[in-house]
């Protein structure tokens, strides 16, 4: 077990570039399931979730090249589907939220799959419903065994139907959409996720043959294919390493110059921030975040307070709340974060109280921020990292404080943020990876 033990305080600059998307990743690199020919995925970031979808593909038996740390050639030509009952992928698969996408593509192509109940962020209720009724409307028999807790779905005969999902589920989507893809008839998705993971997926099956209408939309018009063949791919960057990075320009008060965003990808996130008070200057595809020794939250027009909320693409997704909220903890004025999708993901705040935040957790789902307006730091404190995104905004948080803090449990950060200490060392943070 690793901590991160951070001398706060400290102003940064210099330039970040952000990593590939992991949620991209995850789902175009289930999607190489779909062809027996050579896919290449490029911009792969180095992070942990990845490498471990990377080799449980590998144990299927999934021809894997790495080019490098970022390239990898995947071909997917010999698939032991026996490899899915044994008790190491039980092991591997319940560890690893994302890997559940894996299923689509082999009921579509093989017509069965198997999966154990996953693990991930323990951020709330996620059920997988959606998934399995979406893959039910396309004629396949799911069975749950709960002694064992084991999904199988088995499809004989598969044919394109209507299918209104009970909710805009991201990986619900694309498993669904990868099964439809090669099966016969017109599959119709509505109330579709519309994340730009979920266009780029979409791209992506395009580049290999599939054909699919209302990218982008929340109606999808999927005709099914016989076969998909092989595509280069390239991922985009990660937008929640660049809302993350906005935050902590903000929280440090330092100037930070934030390269390749794909901007036209970021949604409101940038405007988002900036009802924070955060400035922003877009200089091509980088985006340069000015030092600012204070920041305004901005109010509705009738002067009540900003609410802040999570919601399906293309609103405010829900991993950058957890930043959002501890950026407006030295902001001048107040703010309600309100976390509609999850109920466990505000209960961090716990930690940023006893660094003397001004924070009132209404209930599981909303907190009301007060502002310090950084007339007061945060104090350092010793914490651990509950989940992924609250894990970095703790860092932030310890990057702003005044004294030392240590994180402990970055594990999880380091499942979605490649080498962030690395990479925050060249900006001047006083950070360090203690063993």
């Amino acid at each position: 077990m690793s901590y991160f033990e951070i001398e706060g305080g400290h102003r940064l600059s210099g330039e970040i570039t952000p990593q590939g998307a992991k949620n991209e990743a995850l789902q175009v690199i289930c999607a190489v399931l779909l062809t027996k020919e050579k896919v290449t995925i490029k911009n792969i970031p180095d992070i942990v979730d990845v490498n471990n979808l990377i080799d449980l593909l590998a144990d299927l038996g999934v021809e894997v090249n790495r080019i490098d740390r970022h390239t990898c050639e995947f071909t997917a030509a010999k698939v032991n589907l026996e490899y899915m009952q044994t008790h190491e992928f039980k092991q591997q698969a319940s560890s690893l939220r994302g890997s559940t996408m894996i299923m689509g593509p082999l009921l579509g192509r093989f017509g069965k799959a198997y999966y154990p109940k996953p693990g991930g962020d323990k951020i709330g209720r996620r059920r997988l419903d959606t998934h399995f009724l979406g893959f039910q409307k396309l004629g396949a028999i799911f069975n749950f065994d709960p002694d064992d807790v084991f999904y199988t779905v088995i499809a004989s005969e598969m044919k394109g139907k209507y299918i209104l999902l009970d909710e805009a589920s991201v990986t619900g989507t694309a498993n669904i959409l990868m099964a439809a893809v090669l099966t016969p008839g017109t599959t119709t998705i509505y109330n579709a996720a519309c994340e730009p993971y979920l266009q780029q997926l979409c791209r992506m099956a395009v580049s290999m043959g599939a054909k699919i209408n209302g990218i982008g939309s929340n109606l999808l018009t999927i005709q099914g294919v016989d076969v998909l063949g092989g595509c280069d791919h390239t991922i985009l960057p990660d937008m929640i390493e660049v809302g993350s990075f906005i935050g902590m320009a903000a929280m440090t008060g330092s100037e930070i110059l934030i390269k390749n965003v794909g901007y036209d990808h970021l949604g409101i996130i940038p405007s988002a921030f900036q009802r924070l008070g955060i400035k922003m200057e877009v200089k091509g595809d980088d985006l340069y975040i000015p030092a600012q020794d204070n920041y305004e939250i901005d109010t509705f027009i009738d002067g009540s307070i900003m609410t802040i909320a999570d919601a399906p693409w293309p609103g405010l997704t829900p991993d950058l709340l957890s930043i959002f909220l501890v950026v407006a903890i030295q902001a001048k004025g107040s703010v309600l974060i309100h976390q509609k999708m999850f109920e466990s993901r505000l209960f961090f705040v716990d930690k940023l109280i006893d660094m003397g935040a001004r924070i009132i957790l209404c209930d599981p789902h909303r907190a009301t921020v007060i502002g310090l307006n950084k007339e007061t730091a945060l104090r350092g404190a010793t914490m651990s990292s509950p989940d992924i995104r609250a894990g970095v905004a703790l860092l932030i948080a310890a990057l702003s404080a005044k004294g030392t803090s240590v994180i402990q449990n970055i594990e999880q950060i380091d499942r979605g943020y490649q080498n962030i200490d690395k990479r925050l060392q060249n900006l001047g943070a006083r950070i360090k990876r203690i063993k």
